[in-house]
């Protein structure tokens, strides 16, 4: 979450602070009546990775190339994430699911890969699978044994 010193906490290393982000208010659209027509409540939250101090400071550059190459699907042509949220009632609300939602996306960017470990299967399950072909053998030799009397 985001408090006025910290900023968005993404990681134990790494926190952006509130000045990297733009944040917008503008009137919200849909039902609502008089309320959505006439209160700024609707956020767009816009931040640009790219040029990130943050991230410069937290992640080595190799990390944070890869980082911004997971992101990149996300990006406008200007290299900025822009999100919207207008589901509540509420500018603070909107603007903290705003931040909570970039939060999540930055955060899904961050690991990473996981490298495979190889591993020999069991004594038992090779058993298991060799018994099984010889009885998926057996059955398929004795499909062509004209033992069925007709």
């Amino acid at each position: 979450m985001s408090t006025p010193e910290t900023g968005l906490v993404i990681s134990g290393r790494l926190t952006i602070p509130d000045e990297e982000f733009e944040v917008r208010a503008s009137t919200g659209g849909g039902p609502g009546g008089q309320h959505v027509n006439r209160s700024a409540t609707r956020i767009e939250l816009r931040w640009h990775p790219a040029t990130s101090p943050a991230l410069r400071q937290a992640l080595s550059s190799e990390h944070r190339e890869r980082v911004l190459q997971r992101l990149a699907p996300r990006l406008d042509a200007d290299g900025t994430i822009r999100l919207v949220a207008s589901e509540h009632r509420s500018q603070r609300r909107n603007r903290d699911a705003a931040l909570l939602r970039l939060g999540s996306i930055v955060r899904g960017a961050l690991p990473d890969p996981v490298p495979r470990k190889a591993t020999r299967p069991t004594r038992a399950s090779v058993e298991r699978r060799l018994d099984e072909k010889k009885r998926r053998s057996s059955v398929k030799r004795d499909r062509g044994r004209g033992g069925y009397d007709h």
